[in-house]
């Protein structure tokens, strides 16, 4: 859950810290609801049938739906794997090592993890990176110091609007919605335990990424707050504002938190995408490494011939888009999570199933009028 804390949505946070302060906290700390609901939907899933999202669609729907929902998860992943890499170069020449250098050393080091392929071993390694993304993050905003802001503001201006949509697409993405339930089927096959312990396990876990990933949102908005560079997406652009605000060491500590949060994102895309695509192609896990390639590469070519200062508009339209993406898999999921044919007795009960079509419909209604 926390690779929704990815490169993306930092630097969309400090778009939103830059343009409105305080102002949209309660609105991320909200979406801790959403987040929750809908991956624990998903979470369920993988528990129930032992099986990713795709499989179960393919399984249960037809294959050319599971490709319908997966395709387009498949294309923005690869631009969301360009952004990863921009965010890491940047985050690297603020520490000083060569981008290309460090860019290469990350898509390396990535590769050798998912070649692996033992995925409690991953998530190990990978939770060592969220506490440095987490201490990154923290850290800056201590130095940074708490303002006088206020913490709610409301404007139906399509601005206001658009930085809503942005935010709630930096947080429920496509990928992450095959990533848990694919994650989860591969806890139950790894672990030996009981269903009704397993559902609950997941739910404490996703209640706690959800949250984590919100207070991180806010950190990196609080942070932000007071920068004004027009465009702070170059190395020197970036140390000046932050060093400005929040002393010298600012944008050293802030850079360990953006690497961190874009190796993480760049595992967890990996595999979210690669098994979703895999299990709707009926490919078999240990023949999907060409996938993580197909993705990859292009985003680490990409990576050296973009100028990094394009990043800010890009990303928010992309995480914008996330909210409308997100809905074709999100349908299925609901219909799949009430089928007792397929989920047996663990089926969602009826407000559960309230709440998460409610969180679907506020989600891809804010980005339906973003679009507007």
């Amino acid at each position: 859950m926390m690779a929704d804390m990815d490169a993306s949505s930092t630097i969309g946070a400090i778009e939103t810290g830059m343009t409105y302060g305080y102002k949209l906290v309660w609105f991320l700390i909200l979406l801790i609801i959403p987040l929750f609901l809908i991956q624990e939907v998903s979470g369920r899933i993988g528990v129930a049938t032992k099986k990713g999202l795709g499989e179960v669609i393919r399984e249960n729907y037809d294959r050319k739906i599971a490709l319908l929902l997966t395709l387009p998860m498949f294309l923005t992943d690869m631009a969301t794997y360009t952004i990863e890499y921009l965010g890491a170069a940047l985050g690297l020449a603020i520490l000083g090592i060569p981008p290309l250098i460090g860019v290469f050393i990350i898509f390396l080091v990535h590769i050798l993890i998912l070649i692996k392929r033992e995925y409690i071993f991953t998530e190990r390694i990978l939770l060592g990176v969220s506490l440095v993304m987490i201490i990154g993050f923290a850290l800056t905003l201590l130095k940074r110091g708490i303002v006088n802001e206020p913490l709610f503001y409301f404007s139906p201006t399509p601005q206001y609007i658009f930085f809503l949509s942005a935010n709630a697409g930096a947080v429920i993405m496509p990928f992450m919605l095959f990533f848990q339930a694919s994650a989860t089927a591969e806890k139950m096959i790894s672990v030996n335990i009981e269903k009704k312990e397993a559902i609950k396990l997941m739910r404490i876990e996703t209640l706690i990424g959800g949250i984590v990933t919100e207070l991180l949102m806010v950190i990196v908005e609080m942070a932000s707050t007071g920068l004004d560079e027009p465009s702070i997406y170059s190395p020197k652009s970036f140390e000046n504002a932050f060093s400005l605000i929040a002393g010298p060491l600012s944008p050293y500590i802030f850079s360990i938190g953006l690497v961190s949060s874009a190796f993480l994102a760049l595992v967890v895309i990996s595999l979210g995408s690669a098994w979703g695509t895999a299990e709707a192609l009926s490919i078999p896990r240990n023949r999907i490494f060409m996938l993580y390639l197909l993705e990859s590469i292009p985003a680490l070519v990409t990576t050296i011939l973009t100028p990094a200062p394009q990043l800010g508009n890009e990303i928010l339209n992309l995480l914008s888009y996330f909210t409308l993406i997100v809905l074709g898999p999100a349908i299925v999921m609901g219909l799949i999570a009430r089928n007792k044919r397929i989920m047996g007795e663990y089926t969602t009960n009826r407000w559960n199933n309230v709440a998460y079509w409610l969180s679907v419909i506020i989600i891809s209604t804010l980005g339906i009028l973003s679009l507007l």
